[in-house]
């Protein structure tokens, strides 16, 4: 992830800028008057006598920068500086002191002012300094902060991909995963797909693939403990279908608004690799490499998790498989995208391009997928879904017990 943007535009510093005094002396505010007429830069003035005629001004004026004098009639000191930054939040400060009061003004820098000025030793020059200064200054917090907060956004991020996209949980040789994962470009954010791969002692392999609608945090946390509890499930040996309805369960009680649903298909591969059970809910198919070729596979199914939820049914079909193979599963990201301004990829198109390399090795396989996709898409937006892909391949004829 990039450095972000700011916040906020800055001041077009080439343009007239308003400049809010907070002063309750005459005299002095006409000093100040005197010196932004003066200064290089053309400057605004808007002159509030008090604190509160301060909060009536800013009601209908967002100055770029403010001018405060920490001697009110109805706020003094730091108060008012706190007072004036709550009032005005992201707006830079700059104290106005007197001559014996160069301690109060780096006090309040140090509580947040952007600058401070002594009275009686400002001439114009200083005083457009000042005050330019200060914007810049304040935009460079700005940045900073929203540089932060995006670091902090990335780690979240982290640590919320690695639940969604786990290590296999692989118990003997003869079974190899690669998995891809891409968010989409048209948010950039880490969205709800998820999957996972666990063999049993006994060398049944189970796969899971699923998608959550929406994108961002709270999506991707649901897919994260969507996958975290399918595992579970599995270790455990709850069968495949109980299993299915308990990730319903789950989601209708941690999703954060009622119409969030999710997607998934858990296939059930045998030990001996020639038969597997697939439960379908809503998601899309899948391929099947063999050596004669690839197929689309698409066992009925029942509704998506959460979008039915009386009379809602899943139950396992058994499907004959070869001996030597590999399973393709992924969300429909992958075949969504546009490749003309009506027309999407579609699964048809996947299949079609998928049969022309059916020979490339499995990361081959995946990434060619994967980069066609996006280069079909790309001139039109590119891909706006996330996309994961698990391939799982059996090379060496399975377990066997």
């Amino acid at each position: 992830m990039g450095r972000p943007r700011p916040t906020a535009p800055g001041p077009d510093l080439t343009a007239r800028l308003t400049l809010l005094l907070i002063e309750d002396d005459p005299g002095d505010a006409l000093l100040v008057e005197e010196m932004a007429a003066d200064a290089a830069s053309d400057f605004d003035l808007v002159w509030a006598k008090s604190f509160g005629h301060a909060q009536v001004e800013l009601a209908t004026v967002r100055p770029d920068c403010i001018l405060l004098d920490l001697h009110l009639p109805d706020a003094q000191g730091l108060d008012a500086l706190d007072k004036v930054q709550r009032s005005a939040r992201g707006v830079p400060v700059v104290v106005m002191t007197g001559l014996a009061e160069d301690g109060t003004g780096l006090a309040a820098v140090a509580a947040g002012a952007q600058d401070y000025l002594v009275k009686g030793r400002v001439d114009a020059d200083l005083f457009t300094r000042a005050v330019r200064y200060a914007i810049e200054r304040k935009r460079a917090e700005q940045d900073t902060a929203a540089l932060r907060a995006s670091e902090h956004r990335a780690q979240e991020n982290a640590r919320l991909e690695r639940g969604l996209l786990p290590v296999p949980l692989l118990r003997r040789h003869g079974v190899e995963v690669v998995a891809r994962y891409r968010p989409g470009r048209a948010h950039g954010l880490l969205g709800g797909d998820f999957y996972d791969v666990v063999e049993d002692d006994d060398g049944t392999v189970h796969l899971l693939i699923g998608d959550v609608c929406g994108h961002g945090p709270d999506e991707a946390a649901l897919g994260v403990s969507l996958r975290i509890a399918w595992r579970t499930l599995v270790v455990a040996g709850v069968p495949a279908e109980a299993a299915m309805r308990t990730l319903e369960e789950i989601l209708v009680a941690e999703r954060t608004q009622s119409h969030i649903f999710a997607t998934v298909t858990s296939v059930e591969l045998a030990p001996d690799r020639t038969t597997m059970g697939v439960i379908r809910a809503g998601h899309p198919g899948f391929l099947i490499r063999t050596g004669t070729g690839v197929d689309w596979v698409e066992a009925p199914g029942g509704p998506a998790l959460g979008l039915v939820r009386k009379h809602a049914k899943w139950t396992s079909q058994q499907c004959r498989i070869g001996e030597h193979g590999s399973l393709v599963l992924f969300t429909d990201g992958l075949f969504e995208g546009l490749i003309s301004p009506t027309e999407r990829l579609g699964e048809d198109g996947l299949l079609d391009y998928a049969r022309t390399r059916g020979t490339a090795s499995a990361d081959g396989f995946v990434d060619a997928l994967i980069s066609h996709a996006e280069r079909l898409a790309g001139e039109y937006g590119g891909l706006t879904d996330d996309v994961a892909v698990v391939h799982v391949q059996w090379t060496k004829g399975g377990f066997r017990s």
